[in-house]
């Protein structure tokens, strides 16, 4: 149990300082402001991060939170190519409506620099697991091609998304995010599925 609550209150934290982020800019959020908000203490807070910096790297985990939100409705049964676009959509509404441009950008570069964990491409996150199971069962229902692996697939996904999220920072976000990602997805799905 006790493991589960400091999840809790770590993730607690992260919601907290995204949305203090994206409501304030990074640079007039404080520490205060975060233990507030999540309404933890400092000493959880140091527990969990060195300083307000050890944050710009939790991006990947609000990504995770949402699809572990979005799990519960998602029927691997169904028609997997739809759910890979609805996820996408939920994922990028999100992104485009609570994470600043100005910090993805620079959640990104933290992520190309670090010589330690990439948190983006850890393949035990939520995204991945989740992503695997659409894939696979798509698969298993003929949904999707066989004659490629589940991770080739996943990788090509991953791949797509990040590209437009790269996309759409080096643009300054001066296009909707969730409209584009929507009308260009099924195009590129459409070569993963089965014929």
């Amino acid at each position: 149990m006790p493991r589960k609550d400091s999840r809790n209150t770590k993730m607690k934290i992260v919601n907290a300082a995204w949305e203090l982020f994206y409501e304030n800019g990074y640079e007039n959020t404080t520490i205060e402001d975060i233990v507030e908000r999540s309404e933890t203490s400092k000493g959880s807070f140091y527990h969990h991060f060195s300083g307000k910096d050890a944050l710009l790297s939790t991006l990947s985990y609000l990504f995770d939170d949402k699809y572990e939100a979005l799990e519960g409705d998602i029927d691997l049964d169904g028609d997997a190519f739809q759910t890979l676009i609805d996820l996408n959509r939920e994922l990028f509404f999100m992104i485009e409506n609570r994470v600043s441009l100005d910090l993805l950008a620079r959640m990104y570069s933290t992520q190309l620099i670090t010589a330690g964990e990439k948190h983006l491409m850890d393949n035990n996150r939520t995204y991945f697991k989740l992503l695997r199971k659409i894939i696979s069962k798509g698969q298993q229902n003929g949904i999707l091609r066989s004659d490629v692996s589940t991770n080739e697939i996943l990788k090509a996904y991953a791949l797509f998304e990040r590209a437009l999220l790269y996309d759409w920072c080096l643009c300054n976000g001066n296009y909707s995010l969730c409209n584009y990602s929507q009308s260009l997805l099924p195009m590129f799905l459409d070569g993963f599925r089965q014929k």
